[in-house]
């Protein structure tokens, strides 16, 4: 059986970023239906995006 541990959680920052309505119309539909919030979204792309920059260009 698997010990509990109490689950550690980042410290976070508020940051307020503007987006372009339609982008913002085209997240929520992606997410529709999942248990996925705007934030986690965003934060996940964002995470893709800069593992894609440290990647060597072929």
């Amino acid at each position: 059986m698997t010990k509990f541990k109490i689950p550690v959680i980042p410290s976070t920052t508020n940051k307020c970023i503007r987006f372009p309505s339609n982008l913002i119309e085209d997240i929520e539909k992606a997410i529709e239906g999942t248990n996925c919030t705007f934030s986690a979204f965003v934060l996940e792309a964002v995470r893709v995006a800069l593992r894609e920059l440290e990647e060597p260009e072929e």
